[in-house]
């Protein structure tokens, strides 16, 4: 999850919310990709999560990290909570899932690079304390009372809010881990196609990234059982935004469904203030009972935007939320993956055209499908092994016309991050369908035995 903003002084008109959006907008040369991935830490001995304190655990981890690979310290309260560097972070999720959020680069060859040396980091600290590191949508085996909680303030907040709003906010904290990328738009109206796009695919990315099968250490019925527990977090937050492909969408309309959302916090002074349940919209007149008097900054509202969790969203970028972590080849493939598609007008025009027949209720029926069934799903007439077949040729239309070859020229442009996918699409498996042949067959119900085909 995201650390503290920080800039912008007070809002004194409402505008400034959409103004605060709109600033995002960048020219076609300026787009950027920037890719984040989380993973599972556990002690290798115990196969248990890495707690926060002790000889193996996250903090060592963190420290290994800034000691041998020059990453600077970020602290709360005393804590070390993350780290940065050459415009990158590394921060910790509730339950101490790592995560990566990588610089803005130019090309997937590029984030591909990034991910591998980040992995590489963190394996040879890992070794040298005796941990793992694996890519999972869910935690497999870890039941809640087994996660320690990270030291972070809104942290403390948020679990105590989950349990009154639904029924699976606390796993998605503590026991989930996803891979997303971030892209740019260029005005207001390449905003709207492209997030009208992000949210009808993303189910897309559900079932070709689908990675969690397991949870409380047995099959949950499910194939990306991490799209489940979105589903029954904090429906005032989450979801397919239908109002997003109604006339009239823009930033005003986006910051209109922001101000409803309700508030986790406000950050000052280093501290958390609980401001659960609160309106925005009272803080703007400065009736905030959190903080009475006080009319928010920018970076409140850029906070505030964090603590909204739709299946794609926007901040001065959008972000691709659908899809599980796992292995590697598929950290590089998904930002592959949504990059064809959006950073080439005429990819993004025939994704626009492969969706735009559907209703809300086709989208959300595709939601719930593929958390179930990847690939083996259906509404309808969609089938979702064709559906991802013909998301996968419109992205990989787009990478080849957009042609960025990899240093020194061999590699002509980004096309083949693809290929873990299109294996998938070929075969109709998914990560969770080899998951579960495993589970079934020679590891014989033993799901211990994931740590060691699994990790990084």
């Amino acid at each position: 999850m995201s650390i503290p903003q920080s800039g912008g002084g007070p809002i004194t008109d409402q505008s400034q919310l959409a103004g605060y959006l709109e600033a995002g907008c960048k020219p076609k040369d300026d787009w950027r990709i920037g890719t984040e991935h989380e993973k599972f830490g556990y002690c290798k001995d115990t196969l248990k999560p890495l707690p926060y304190d002790g000889e193996r655990s996250i903090r060592a981890m963190l420290e290994g990290l800034r000691d041998t690979y020059g990453w600077a310290p970020v602290e709360e309260g005393g804590n070390l909570i993350g780290l940065e560097k050459d415009g990158a972070n590394v921060s910790l999720e509730p339950g101490g899932q790592l995560e990566l959020s990588g610089a803005p680069l130019e090309t997937i060859h590029q984030t591909c690079d990034e991910v591998n040396e980040h992995l590489r980091e963190v394996q040879d600290i890992a070794d040298r304390i005796g941990a793992g590191f694996i890519g999972l949508g869910a935690a497999p085996e870890w039941t809640h009372e087994d996660m320690p909680m990270m030291p972070k303030g809104r942290y403390r907040l948020m679990t105590d809010y989950m349990g009154r709003v639904g029924t699976h906010g606390t796993q998605m904290m503590y026991r989930t881990c996803t891979v997303q990328v971030n892209l740019d738009f260029a005005s207001e109206a390449d905003m709207v196609q492209k997030f009208r796009v992000a949210l009808a695919l993303q189910p897309v990315a559900t079932a070709l990234f689908a990675n969690s099968p397991f949870f409380d250490g047995k099959p949950n019925g499910h194939k990306s059982w991490r799209s489940r527990v979105w589903r029954g977090l904090d429906d005032a937050r989450t979801g397919m935004l239908p109002f997003v492909f109604e006339d009239g969408m823009g930033f005003e309309r986006y910051v209109d469904y922001a101000l409803d959302v309700p508030m986790y916090f406000v950050y000052r002074d280093g501290k958390y203030i609980d401001a659960l349940g609160q309106s925005f919209r009272d803080f703007l007149k400065g009736e905030l009972p959190a903080l009475p008097g006080e009319v928010p900054t920018l970076s409140d509202w850029a906070d505030h935007l964090t603590t909204i969790f739709p299946e794609a969203r926007i901040k001065k970028f959008m972000e691709m939320r659908g899809a599980d972590g796992g292995p590697w080849r598929r950290i590089c493939a998904l930002p592959a993956f949504w990059t064809g598609i959006m950073y080439d007008q005429s990819a993004l025009d025939a994704a626009w055209d492969l969706i735009k027949g559907w209703d809300a209720e086709t989208r959300e029926a595709l939601r719930v499908a593929a958390s179930e069934d990847a690939l083996d799903a259906v509404v309808g007439s969609i089938r979702m092994k064709d559906l991802a077949a013909q998301a996968l040729e419109i992205s990989r239309a787009g990478l080849k016309a957009r042609a960025r070859p990899a240093s020194g020229g061999m590699i002509p442009d980004e096309r083949h991050f693809l290929n873990t996918l299109e294996d998938s699409v070929e075969d109709g498996r998914t990560p969770a369908d080899e998951l579960l042949a495993h589970y079934h067959g020679d590891w014989n119900g033993d799901l211990s035995k994931i740590y060691g085909a699994y990790s990084y």
